[in-house]
């Protein structure tokens, strides 16, 4: 079994009297899809964000590449490929679909954002750019302000920047909400493949989605992870059903 790329354990917070996350444990392993699922209020966001950086942890480690990046904040950990897509992604209305993933590709370089009006026609951030917007599928709206591309094109957008940025796995929080049924289809196409470029821990309601795309599923409840394993075994397993997923065969 490969090494996970991402490994949490123990992980817990509390707010007041709630224990908003209740001893996670969860692995991220390369190649892999895992979708974390539950109810609203099981505590799958606070986790997220948790992992992310927003949070801090009140016990418990987050290891990211074989380093605990436990102590370290949003931007340090973006810089080290964690991509929570849209939440480092910012992405600006007015420019175009190709400006946006330039100004991603101009901060991986490293180079001053000052200056980015007079690189504009610079070749060594158009190409990388315009590679990124091809594997999602968006070199046709490259010319796009990112404010007239449908709700589906952004998501897609805000994937192709955190590419740019060279994230080494992805955090995906609902992807799919607000998408209709071809922007859906389209995304989880997009994802399947994207597996393959980084493992993605996928927060998913759509469970036609998750179950088409995970490899691995944990179900979150009330803060604890109440099952984990294939795809699968977590469909057939009575106690999720129950809990989750309805009781029907």
């Amino acid at each position: 079994m490969t090494e996970a790329v991402l490994e949490i354990a123990g992980l817990c917070k509390r707010f007041g009297a709630l224990l908003a996350t209740d001893n996670v444990n969860l692995e991220l392993r390369a190649g892999e899809i895992h979708a974390l699922i539950g109810p609203n209020g099981a505590g799958k966001t606070t986790l997220m964000q948790q992992i992310s950086g927003v949070l801090s942890t009140d016990s418990g480690s987050i290891r990211f590449l074989g380093r605990d990046v436990s102590n370290l904040g949003v931007a340090a950990r973006a810089r080290l490929g964690l991509g929570r897509t849209f939440q480092i992604s910012s992405v600006i209305p007015e420019f175009s679909a190709l400006r946006n993933v330039m100004l991603a590709v101009q901060s991986r370089q490293g180079t001053s954002m000052r200056f980015f009006s007079s690189t504009r026609s610079d070749r060594s951030l158009i190409e990388p750019a315009m590679e990124n917007l091809v594997r999602v599928g968006l070199a046709d709206r490259a010319a796009t302000a990112a404010a007239e591309m449908s709700h589906g094109e952004r998501r897609r957008l805000e994937i192709a920047i955190a590419l740019a940025l060279d994230a080494k796995a992805f955090l995906l929080d609902e992807p799919m909400a607000g998408l209709g049924p071809e922007g859906t289809k389209a995304l989880t196409n997009l994802l399947s493949e994207l597996r393959n470029v980084a493992p993605i821990l996928l927060v998913e309601h759509d469970m036609d989605a998750v179950f088409s795309l995970a490899d691995c599923v944990s179900v979150l409840m009330s803060g604890r992870v109440i099952a984990s394993g294939p795809a699968d075994e977590i469909r057939k397993d009575a106690t999720v059903r129950t809990a989750y997923l309805g009781g029907g065969a």
